[in-house]
C-alpha cells in the first residue's frame, strides 16, 4: 500500500493537466486527482483560443455582408446583438467544459473543485476544504494569466481579456493597451462589431517577435480596418468621469475618453501564492518554473507543463508536453518535447500564420538567406471594393535550400500553415517546393509557384 494518498496529482486542469493525467492513467499510474479552482479546460477552452475565435467569427460578418454585395448579394441592413453572442458563446464552452470533465471521468481521475497549493515535498492543501492530501508525484500545470501594471493610478478601472468575455454590453468606445496578439484580436473584434476602437503600443509596429514583413502587414491591415493605432507611448494613468466613462492619460500628453479600457500588455505564470518555495521548486525571474527537457523542476518528484513554465505558451505545446510527461514518468519511455518549428497562428482580420525562422532570425543563424516572397489581392476580394491584401514569405537556406520560415498574412493563413508546417518541420527544401503542383485557383499555391528570390534592393 503506497504511502501517499495519490500516486499522482495535478494541479490545473486545462489543457496540459487534462491530458497528462488522462495518459498517466492509460498508462496505469494508479490513483490519479486533479484539482482546478475554476473551471475544467483552463485557458483555452474557458477564457482565451476557444470563446476568442468564436468572437472573431462574429466580428467578421460586417465585411462578410459588405463583401457578398459585391457578389449580387442584397443582405439588407444588419442588426447585431452582443446579448445573444455572448449566451451562445457561454452555451459552447459549457459545452466543452462538460467533455473535459466525462474524459477525466472516464480515465478514472479524480476531479477535485478547488484551489490546491503545495504545503511541503509531498503535501497539497485545498484551500478551500482547509484539507491536505499527499502524493508520490505532482505535476502543476496551472498556465498563466494577464498582466496588469498595477503602478498606473487607476489600474483597477481596465479588464482583462478574461473579463472582457463577459462584458454585459457590446461598448462604443474601447481603448485597448498593448501591441501582441491578443491586443491586435481584440481591437479587431470589437472593431468589427461597431466599436470605436483606439490601441495604445509602446513600440512602432504591433506583433513584436513575429517576422518584420508580417508585422509591417498586419499594422497597416489593422488602421485600414477602422482601428486606431498609437504607438510610442503608453498609458500613466486612467481616470473614471463622472458619467461612467474613463479617461485614459498617455505618456505623449493627450488623454482619450473610452468606456472600456482594457489591459493586452503579456501574460505571466500563474505561480503566485502557490506554495512552491515549501517544496524546493524554483522559478526564473519572470516567475516561470524552471523544468529541464523532461518537465522535471528543481524537486526531483514535481514536474510542470504548459504555460506556467513560459516556454512555448500555446495550447497544443501543453498538451505535448503534458502526454510526454506522461511517458517519461509512467510508461518507462523518456520523451522530451522538441519545441522547434512550432507552427502558430494570429487571428487578426486577415489572420498571420507562421511557422519557422523570421528573416531576423534566419540573418543571425545561417550564412546565406535567400528570401522568396509576394503581396496580391485575394480573389475573394476582387469583384470588392475591399482593397486589403495577402502576404506570403518564405525564408530560405541560401547554401542547403531548406526553408527554414513560412509566414502568411491573409484569409485562411491559419489553415494554410498548419501543412507548412509539417514540411518545415520535415526540412523540406525549395526544390521541393518548387516541384509540388500548384493547386489552382488558390492564394495556397503561391507558396509552390514563388521563383523569384527577392533583393532588399527592391
Amino acid at each position: 500500500m503506497s504511502e501517499f494518498d495519490y500516486d499522482l496529482f495535478v494541479i490545473g486542469a486545462g489543457s496540459g493537466g487534462v491530458r497528462a493525467s488522462r495518459m498517466a492513467a492509460k498508462y496505469g499510474a494508479g490513483k490519479i486527482a486533479i484539482a482546478e479552482e475554476h473551471r475544467y479546460g483552463g485557458t483555452c477552452v474557458i477564457r482565451g483560443c476557444v470563446p476568442k475565435k468564436l468572437l472573431v467569427y462574429a466580428s467578421e460578418f460586417s465585411k462578410t455582408f459588405k463583401l457578398a454585395e459585391s457578389f449580387g448579394w442584397d443582405v439588407g441592413e444588419g442588426e447585431f446583438s452582443w446579448e445573444k453572442l455572448i449566451a451562445a458563446k457561454d452555451e459552447e464552452i459549457g459545452r466543452l467544459e462538460g467533455i473535459y470533465g466525462r474524459l477525466l471521468a472516464g480515465s478514472g481521475v479524480e476531479a477535485i473543485d478547488d484551489r490546491a497549493v503545495l504545503e511541503g515535498p509531498n503535501t497539497i492543501r485545498l484551500v478551500n476544504q482547509d484539507r491536505t492530501v499527499t502524493a508520490a508525484k505532482i505535476l502543476i500545470a496551472v498556465g498563466g494569466t494577464p498582466f496588469i501594471p498595477d503602478d498606473i493610478p487607476g489600474h483597477d478601472l481596465g479588464i482583462t481579456s478574461n473579463e472582457a468575455f463577459y462584458l454585459p454590453e457590446l461598448p462604443k468606445r474601447v481603448v485597448i493597451a498593448g501591441g501582441g496578439y491578443i491586443a491586435c484580436e481584440f481591437a479587431q473584434i470589437f472593431n468589427g462589431m461597431g466599436s470605436d476602437v483606439v490601441q495604445v503600443y509602446r513600440g512602432d509596429e504591433v506583433l513584436r517577435g513575429f517576422d518584420a514583413d508580417v508585422r509591417t502587414h498586419v499594422h497597416k491591415e489593422i488602421e485600414a480596418s477602422g482601428v486606431k493605432i498609437v504607438t510610442g507611448t503608453v498609458f500613466t494613468k486612467i481616470e473614471a468621469l463622472d458619467d461612467g466613462s474613463k479617461r485614459v492619460h498617455l505618456k505623449n500628453g493627450d488623454t482619450i475618453d473610452t468606456d472600456v479600457v482594457m489591459y493586452a500588455v503579456g501574460r505571466v505564470p500563474y505561480t503566485q501564492d502557490l506554495g512552491l518555495d515549501t517544496a524546493g521548486v524554483e522559478v526564473d525571474g519572470a516567475g516561470a518554473i524552471k523544468v529541464d527537457a523532461h518537465s522535471k523542476t528543481t524537486a526531483d518528484h514535481i514536474y510542470a507543463v504548459g504555460d506556467v513554465t513560459n516556454r512555448v505558451n500555446l495550447t497544443p505545446v501543453a498538451i505535448r508536453e503534458g502526454a510526454a510527461f506522461a511517458a517519461t514518468v509512467f510508461n518507462d519511455t523518456p520523451t522530451a518535447y522538441d519545441h522547434s518549428d512550432i507552427a502558430s497562428a494570429v487571428f487578426t482580420q486577415p489572420p498571420v500564420g507562421s511557422v519557422g525562422m523570421t528573416e531576423e532570425e534566419a540573418r543571425k543563424s545561417v550564412a546565406k538567406v535567400d528570401i522568396y516572397k509576394t503581396s496580391f489581392r485575394p480573389m475573394k476580394y476582387t469583384l470588392s471594393e475591399i482593397g486589403s491584401r495577402m502576404l506570403m514569405k518564405l525564408v530560405v537556406d541560401g547554401e542547403t535550400e531548406r526553408v527554414l520560415g513560412v509566414h502568411i498574412v491573409g484569409p485562411d493563413a491559419p489553415e494554410m500553415i498548419q501543412l507548412a508546417g509539417i514540411a518545415v518541420k520535415a526540412g523540406l527544401t525549395k526544390a521541393q517546393y518548387d516541384a509540388a503542383c500548384a493547386v489552382h485557383p488558390t492564394s495556397a499555391e503561391e507558396l509552390v509557384t514563388m521563383s523569384e528570390k527577392w533583393s532588399p534592393d527592391e
